[in-house]
Protein backbone atom coordinates (compact mmCIF):
# COMPACT_ATOMS: atom_id res chain seq x y z
CA UNK A 1 0.00 0.00 0.00
CA UNK A 2 2.82 2.36 0.92
CA UNK A 3 4.49 1.63 -2.43
CA UNK A 4 1.29 2.54 -4.27
CA UNK A 5 0.96 5.77 -2.29
CA UNK A 6 4.61 6.61 -2.94
CA UNK A 7 4.22 6.04 -6.69
CA UNK A 8 1.02 8.08 -6.73
CA UNK A 9 2.64 10.96 -4.87
CA UNK A 10 5.67 10.76 -7.19
CA UNK A 11 3.46 10.93 -10.24
CA UNK A 12 1.53 13.90 -8.86
CA UNK A 13 4.79 15.70 -8.09
CA UNK A 14 6.01 15.11 -11.65
CA UNK A 15 2.73 16.39 -13.10
CA UNK A 16 2.86 19.50 -10.92
CA UNK A 17 6.51 20.10 -11.91
CA UNK A 18 5.90 19.58 -15.63
CA UNK A 19 2.81 21.80 -15.55
CA UNK A 20 4.72 24.51 -13.70
CA UNK A 21 7.59 24.20 -16.19
CA UNK A 22 5.18 24.52 -19.12
CA UNK A 23 3.62 27.61 -17.53
CA UNK A 24 7.06 29.13 -17.08
CA UNK A 25 8.00 28.78 -20.76
CA UNK A 26 6.88 30.31 -24.02
CA UNK A 27 7.03 27.79 -26.85
CA UNK A 28 7.93 29.13 -30.30
CA UNK A 29 8.46 26.95 -33.37
CA UNK A 30 11.43 27.39 -35.71
CA UNK A 31 10.66 25.64 -39.00
CA UNK A 32 13.62 25.19 -41.33
CA UNK A 33 15.19 22.55 -43.54
CA UNK A 34 17.34 20.26 -41.42
CA UNK A 35 17.56 17.67 -44.22
CA UNK A 36 17.42 17.83 -48.00
CA UNK A 37 18.49 20.37 -50.63
CA UNK A 38 17.83 23.46 -48.49
CA UNK A 39 19.57 22.22 -45.34
CA UNK A 40 22.91 23.97 -45.85
CA UNK A 41 21.40 27.37 -46.65
CA UNK A 42 18.80 27.07 -43.88
CA UNK A 43 21.41 26.21 -41.22
CA UNK A 44 22.71 29.78 -41.35
CA UNK A 45 19.25 31.25 -40.66
CA UNK A 46 18.42 28.77 -37.90
CA UNK A 47 21.69 29.62 -36.18
CA UNK A 48 20.64 33.26 -35.98
CA UNK A 49 17.34 32.23 -34.39
CA UNK A 50 19.23 30.14 -31.82
CA UNK A 51 21.55 33.05 -30.97
CA UNK A 52 18.58 35.32 -30.32
CA UNK A 53 16.84 32.67 -28.19
CA UNK A 54 19.94 32.09 -26.07
CA UNK A 55 20.48 35.82 -25.51
CA UNK A 56 16.88 36.42 -24.47
CA UNK A 57 16.84 33.48 -22.07
CA UNK A 58 20.11 34.60 -20.47
CA UNK A 59 18.54 38.01 -19.90
CA UNK A 60 15.54 36.51 -18.09
CA UNK A 61 13.30 35.53 -21.00
CA UNK A 62 10.07 37.26 -22.05
CA UNK A 63 7.35 38.27 -19.59
CA UNK A 64 9.33 36.46 -16.91
CA UNK A 65 9.29 33.19 -18.84
CA UNK A 66 12.00 31.25 -20.65
CA UNK A 67 11.64 30.55 -24.37
CA UNK A 68 11.36 26.95 -25.43
CA UNK A 69 12.39 26.68 -29.09
CA UNK A 70 10.66 23.85 -30.95
CA UNK A 71 12.83 23.15 -34.01
CA UNK A 72 10.96 21.30 -36.78
CA UNK A 73 12.34 19.94 -40.06
CA UNK A 74 10.45 20.85 -43.24
CA UNK A 75 12.50 18.30 -45.25
CA UNK A 76 13.26 20.95 -47.88
CA UNK A 77 9.79 20.58 -49.44
CA UNK A 78 6.51 22.53 -49.44
CA UNK A 79 4.57 19.48 -48.21
CA UNK A 80 7.13 18.97 -45.44
CA UNK A 81 6.66 22.63 -44.53
CA UNK A 82 2.89 22.18 -44.28
CA UNK A 83 3.29 19.10 -42.07
CA UNK A 84 5.79 20.86 -39.81
CA UNK A 85 3.37 23.78 -39.39
CA UNK A 86 0.53 21.39 -38.53
CA UNK A 87 2.79 19.81 -35.89
CA UNK A 88 3.68 23.24 -34.50
CA UNK A 89 -0.04 24.02 -34.19
CA UNK A 90 -0.68 20.73 -32.38
CA UNK A 91 2.16 21.56 -29.97
CA UNK A 92 0.38 24.80 -29.09
CA UNK A 93 3.19 27.20 -30.04
CA UNK A 94 2.42 30.90 -29.72
CA UNK A 95 4.24 31.79 -32.97
CA UNK A 96 6.43 30.45 -35.77
CA UNK A 97 9.76 31.69 -37.12
CA UNK A 98 10.86 30.48 -40.58
CA UNK A 99 11.46 29.41 -43.16
CA UNK A 100 14.06 30.56 -45.68
CA UNK A 101 12.83 29.43 -49.11
CA UNK A 102 9.73 31.25 -50.37
CA UNK A 103 8.03 28.05 -51.58
CA UNK A 104 8.36 26.61 -48.08
CA UNK A 105 7.03 29.78 -46.47
CA UNK A 106 4.01 29.93 -48.76
CA UNK A 107 3.10 26.36 -47.75
CA UNK A 108 3.60 27.21 -44.07
CA UNK A 109 1.57 30.42 -44.29
CA UNK A 110 -1.39 28.57 -45.81
CA UNK A 111 -1.55 26.48 -42.63
CA UNK A 112 -0.61 29.15 -40.07
CA UNK A 113 -3.03 31.82 -41.31
CA UNK A 114 -6.33 29.94 -40.87
CA UNK A 115 -5.14 28.61 -37.51
CA UNK A 116 -4.37 32.12 -36.32
CA UNK A 117 -0.66 31.51 -35.60
CA UNK A 118 1.64 34.52 -36.09
CA UNK A 119 4.48 33.62 -38.47
CA UNK A 120 7.57 35.62 -39.37
CA UNK A 121 10.05 34.60 -42.07
CA UNK A 122 13.59 35.84 -42.05
CA UNK A 123 14.58 35.34 -45.69
CA UNK A 124 11.60 34.61 -47.99
CA UNK A 125 11.49 37.32 -50.67
CA UNK A 126 8.54 36.29 -52.86
CA UNK A 127 5.83 38.99 -52.50
CA UNK A 128 3.10 36.31 -52.35
CA UNK A 129 4.22 35.09 -48.91
CA UNK A 130 2.68 37.89 -46.83
CA UNK A 131 -0.32 38.30 -49.13
CA UNK A 132 -1.68 35.03 -47.73
CA UNK A 133 -2.97 36.79 -44.64
CA UNK A 134 -2.63 39.21 -41.76
CA UNK A 135 -0.80 36.74 -39.48
CA UNK A 136 2.17 36.48 -41.87
CA UNK A 137 5.24 38.74 -41.67
CA UNK A 138 8.86 38.89 -42.86
CA UNK A 139 12.02 40.88 -42.06
CA UNK A 140 13.64 40.56 -45.51
CA UNK A 141 12.82 42.86 -48.40
CA UNK A 142 10.88 41.46 -51.36
CA UNK A 143 11.90 40.54 -54.89
CA UNK A 144 10.03 43.45 -56.42
CA UNK A 145 11.87 45.83 -54.08
CA UNK A 146 15.33 44.54 -55.00
CA UNK A 147 14.44 44.59 -58.70
CA UNK A 148 13.60 48.29 -58.39
CA UNK A 149 16.71 49.00 -56.34
CA UNK A 150 19.05 47.38 -58.89
CA UNK A 151 17.40 49.19 -61.81
CA UNK A 152 17.74 52.48 -59.93
CA UNK A 153 21.36 51.75 -59.05
CA UNK A 154 22.19 50.88 -62.67
CA UNK A 155 20.67 54.08 -64.01
CA UNK A 156 21.63 56.62 -61.32
CA UNK A 157 24.87 55.28 -59.90
CA UNK A 158 26.39 53.57 -62.94
CA UNK A 159 24.81 55.81 -65.59
CA UNK A 160 23.90 52.67 -67.54
CA UNK A 161 21.76 53.34 -70.60
CA UNK A 162 21.51 49.79 -71.95
CA UNK A 163 21.26 46.34 -70.41
CA UNK A 164 21.17 42.61 -71.15
CA UNK A 165 19.20 40.35 -68.81
CA UNK A 166 19.86 36.66 -68.07
CA UNK A 167 16.73 34.82 -66.86
CA UNK A 168 16.17 31.35 -65.41
CA UNK A 169 12.82 30.34 -66.96
CA UNK A 170 12.23 27.71 -64.25
CA UNK A 171 12.65 30.12 -61.31
CA UNK A 172 9.82 32.37 -60.06
CA UNK A 173 12.50 34.42 -58.30
CA UNK A 174 14.42 35.02 -61.52
CA UNK A 175 11.31 35.70 -63.61
CA UNK A 176 10.10 38.32 -61.15
CA UNK A 177 13.47 40.05 -60.82
CA UNK A 178 13.72 40.20 -64.61
CA UNK A 179 10.25 41.70 -64.98
CA UNK A 180 10.71 44.30 -62.24
CA UNK A 181 14.23 45.27 -63.33
CA UNK A 182 13.12 45.64 -66.96
CA UNK A 183 10.07 47.72 -66.05
CA UNK A 184 11.97 50.13 -63.82
CA UNK A 185 15.09 50.32 -65.97
CA UNK A 186 13.06 51.27 -69.04
CA UNK A 187 10.71 53.55 -67.09
CA UNK A 188 13.73 55.61 -66.04
CA UNK A 189 14.99 55.94 -69.62
CA UNK A 190 17.15 52.86 -70.05
CA UNK A 191 16.77 50.20 -72.74
CA UNK A 192 16.98 46.41 -72.43
CA UNK A 193 18.66 45.26 -75.64
CA UNK A 194 18.41 41.50 -75.17
CA UNK A 195 17.21 38.77 -72.79
CA UNK A 196 19.10 35.46 -72.60
CA UNK A 197 16.97 32.65 -71.18
CA UNK A 198 18.14 29.39 -69.61
CA UNK A 199 16.90 26.63 -67.31
CA UNK A 200 17.67 25.52 -63.76
CA UNK A 201 20.82 23.40 -63.17
CA UNK A 202 22.35 24.57 -66.45
CA UNK A 203 26.12 24.98 -66.15
CA UNK A 204 27.19 25.74 -69.73
CA UNK A 205 26.05 29.11 -71.10
CA UNK A 206 27.96 29.38 -74.38
CA UNK A 207 24.85 29.92 -76.52
CA UNK A 208 23.31 32.50 -74.17
CA UNK A 209 26.58 34.42 -73.83
CA UNK A 210 27.05 34.48 -77.58
CA UNK A 211 23.53 35.87 -77.97
CA UNK A 212 24.14 38.59 -75.37
CA UNK A 213 27.51 39.44 -76.89
CA UNK A 214 25.85 40.55 -80.12
CA UNK A 215 24.71 43.77 -78.42
CA UNK A 216 27.08 46.13 -76.69
CA UNK A 217 25.19 46.72 -73.43
CA UNK A 218 26.50 48.80 -70.53
CA UNK A 219 25.46 46.20 -67.92
CA UNK A 220 24.40 42.55 -67.73
CA UNK A 221 21.75 41.85 -65.10
CA UNK A 222 21.81 38.22 -63.90
CA UNK A 223 18.46 37.66 -62.21
CA UNK A 224 19.07 34.09 -61.02
CA UNK A 225 20.85 32.61 -58.02
CA UNK A 226 24.42 31.36 -57.61
CA UNK A 227 24.59 29.99 -61.18
CA UNK A 228 25.45 33.58 -62.05
CA UNK A 229 29.01 32.63 -61.07
CA UNK A 230 29.18 30.23 -64.02
CA UNK A 231 27.83 32.87 -66.41
CA UNK A 232 30.34 35.47 -65.25
CA UNK A 233 33.35 33.16 -65.52
CA UNK A 234 32.41 31.87 -68.98
CA UNK A 235 31.62 35.38 -70.24
CA UNK A 236 34.90 36.83 -68.98
CA UNK A 237 36.80 33.88 -70.48
CA UNK A 238 35.53 35.00 -73.90
CA UNK A 239 36.87 38.51 -73.30
CA UNK A 240 33.63 40.22 -72.25
CA UNK A 241 34.34 43.08 -69.83
CA UNK A 242 30.87 44.44 -69.09
CA UNK A 243 29.65 45.34 -65.59
CA UNK A 244 27.63 42.50 -64.05
CA UNK A 245 24.68 43.04 -61.71
CA UNK A 246 22.73 40.61 -59.52
CA UNK A 247 20.19 40.20 -56.74
CA UNK A 248 20.50 38.71 -53.28
CA UNK A 249 21.12 35.25 -54.79
CA UNK A 250 24.75 36.33 -55.08
CA UNK A 251 25.06 36.48 -51.29
CA UNK A 252 25.25 32.65 -51.19
CA UNK A 253 28.82 31.54 -50.48
CA UNK A 254 28.88 29.13 -53.43
CA UNK A 255 28.31 32.00 -55.86
CA UNK A 256 32.00 32.77 -55.45
CA UNK A 257 33.08 29.13 -55.81
CA UNK A 258 31.07 28.79 -59.02
CA UNK A 259 32.97 31.61 -60.68
CA UNK A 260 32.08 34.78 -58.82
CA UNK A 261 35.56 34.81 -57.30
CA UNK A 262 36.87 35.72 -60.77
CA UNK A 263 34.51 38.65 -61.29
CA UNK A 264 36.46 41.74 -62.24
CA UNK A 265 33.69 44.24 -61.49
CA UNK A 266 30.11 43.74 -60.38
CA UNK A 267 27.41 44.77 -57.94
CA UNK A 268 24.58 43.03 -56.14
CA UNK A 269 21.78 43.83 -53.73
CA UNK A 270 21.57 42.16 -50.34
CA UNK A 271 19.88 42.52 -46.95
CA UNK A 272 22.92 43.17 -44.79
CA UNK A 273 26.71 43.23 -44.75
CA UNK A 274 29.07 42.50 -41.90
CA UNK A 275 30.64 45.85 -42.77
CA UNK A 276 27.40 47.79 -42.22
CA UNK A 277 28.13 50.95 -40.29
CA UNK A 278 26.06 50.62 -37.10
CA UNK A 279 26.95 49.87 -33.49
CA UNK A 280 24.43 46.99 -33.30
CA UNK A 281 25.81 45.36 -36.42
CA UNK A 282 29.45 45.71 -35.36
CA UNK A 283 28.69 44.18 -31.94
CA UNK A 284 26.83 41.29 -33.59
CA UNK A 285 29.73 40.58 -35.96
CA UNK A 286 32.27 40.71 -33.14
CA UNK A 287 30.25 38.26 -31.06
CA UNK A 288 29.29 35.68 -33.68
CA UNK A 289 31.39 35.90 -36.85
CA UNK A 290 33.99 33.39 -35.63
CA UNK A 291 31.32 30.72 -35.12
CA UNK A 292 30.04 28.21 -37.66
CA UNK A 293 27.19 29.12 -40.04
CA UNK A 294 27.55 32.89 -40.07
CA UNK A 295 26.23 35.08 -42.86
CA UNK A 296 23.38 37.28 -44.07
CA UNK A 297 20.83 34.64 -43.04
CA UNK A 298 22.22 34.63 -39.50
CA UNK A 299 21.55 38.34 -39.09
CA UNK A 300 18.08 38.01 -40.63
CA UNK A 301 17.23 35.01 -38.43
CA UNK A 302 18.37 36.92 -35.36
CA UNK A 303 16.31 39.96 -36.35
CA UNK A 304 13.19 37.90 -37.10
CA UNK A 305 13.26 36.36 -33.64
CA UNK A 306 14.06 39.62 -31.89
CA UNK A 307 11.18 41.39 -33.68
CA UNK A 308 8.86 38.59 -32.55
CA UNK A 309 10.16 38.77 -28.97
CA UNK A 310 9.64 42.53 -28.96
CA UNK A 311 6.04 42.03 -30.13
CA UNK A 312 5.34 39.52 -27.34
CA UNK A 313 6.70 41.97 -24.77
CA UNK A 314 4.58 44.81 -26.13
CA UNK A 315 1.53 42.55 -26.28
CA UNK A 316 2.12 41.68 -22.64
CA UNK A 317 0.62 38.31 -23.42
CA UNK A 318 1.18 34.99 -25.18
CA UNK A 319 -2.22 35.25 -26.84
CA UNK A 320 -1.68 34.71 -30.55
CA UNK A 321 -4.06 37.45 -31.68
CA UNK A 322 -2.46 40.01 -29.38
CA UNK A 323 1.01 39.02 -30.64
CA UNK A 324 -0.18 39.43 -34.22
CA UNK A 325 -1.54 42.89 -33.45
CA UNK A 326 1.74 43.89 -31.80
CA UNK A 327 3.72 42.62 -34.79
CA UNK A 328 1.53 44.63 -37.15
CA UNK A 329 2.25 47.73 -35.07
CA UNK A 330 6.04 47.29 -35.16
CA UNK A 331 7.57 50.68 -35.86
CA UNK A 332 11.24 51.67 -36.11
CA UNK A 333 12.60 48.49 -34.55
CA UNK A 334 16.38 48.76 -34.50
CA UNK A 335 17.70 45.48 -35.88
CA UNK A 336 21.04 44.14 -37.03
CA UNK A 337 19.91 44.42 -40.66
CA UNK A 338 18.44 47.90 -40.29
CA UNK A 339 15.42 49.73 -38.93
CA UNK A 340 12.24 47.68 -39.39
CA UNK A 341 8.71 49.02 -39.74
CA UNK A 342 5.97 46.74 -41.06
CA UNK A 343 3.65 47.97 -43.78
CA UNK A 344 -0.03 47.03 -44.10
CA UNK A 345 0.72 43.55 -45.48
CA UNK A 346 3.54 42.53 -43.15
CA UNK A 347 6.54 43.54 -45.25
CA UNK A 348 9.36 45.62 -43.76
CA UNK A 349 9.97 49.15 -44.90
CA UNK A 350 13.75 49.09 -44.77
CA UNK A 351 16.92 49.83 -46.70
CA UNK A 352 18.96 47.62 -49.03
CA UNK A 353 22.70 47.11 -49.11
CA UNK A 354 24.69 47.35 -52.33
CA UNK A 355 27.81 45.18 -52.42
CA UNK A 356 30.61 45.74 -54.91
CA UNK A 357 32.83 42.92 -56.15
CA UNK A 358 36.22 43.85 -57.56
CA UNK A 359 38.67 41.19 -58.62
CA UNK A 360 36.58 38.54 -56.88
CA UNK A 361 36.44 40.31 -53.49
CA UNK A 362 33.03 41.50 -52.21
CA UNK A 363 32.91 44.61 -50.06
CA UNK A 364 30.24 46.95 -48.75
CA UNK A 365 29.57 49.89 -51.07
CA UNK A 366 26.51 51.74 -49.82
CA UNK A 367 23.04 51.54 -48.34
CA UNK A 368 20.08 52.59 -50.45
CA UNK A 369 16.85 53.73 -48.80
CA UNK A 370 13.45 52.71 -50.20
Amino acid sequence: MKKIQFCFLGMMAWLVFSTAFAEDTIEIAAIYALTGAAANSNAISLQGVRYATEEINKQGGILGKQIKLLVLDNNSTPIGSSIATENAAKAGVVAIVGATWSSHCIAMARVAQPKGIPMISNFATNPEVTKIGNYIFRVSFTDDFQGKIMARFARKNLNAGTAVIFTDLTSDFSLMLTAIFRENFEKSGGKVLSEAQYKHKQVIFEREIRQAQKVNADVWFLSGHNEGGYIIKQAQDTGISTVFLGGDGWSASNFLSKGGSELKRGYYCTHWSEFTDSDLSRAFVKKYKHLKNFGVGTALGYDAFMVLADAIRRAGSTDREKIRDALANTRSFEGITGTITFDAIGNPVKSAVIMEITNGKPHYLKTLEP
